[in-house]
């Protein structure tokens, strides 16, 4: 078989035919941005800080 002359691939199946328009990082996201690290990490300290008071 001549495998040059096939055709072109063909495309994925499961791919989006379009990208979402509230998807992060796109300009109209109506939830914000993303919380940078450094907030996450010390959201997450405090709350381990609470947890060993508390217990």
């Amino acid at each position: 078989m001549d495998y040059a002359k096939s055709g072109s691939a063909k495309a994925h199946k499961n791919a989006p035919r379009h990208a979402e328009h509230n998807a992060y990082g796109s300009d109209k996201t109506p939830y914000g941005g993303k919380s940078p690290k450094a907030e996450l990490v010390a959201k997450l300290k405090a709350a381990a800080e609470a947890k060993k008071e508390k217990g």
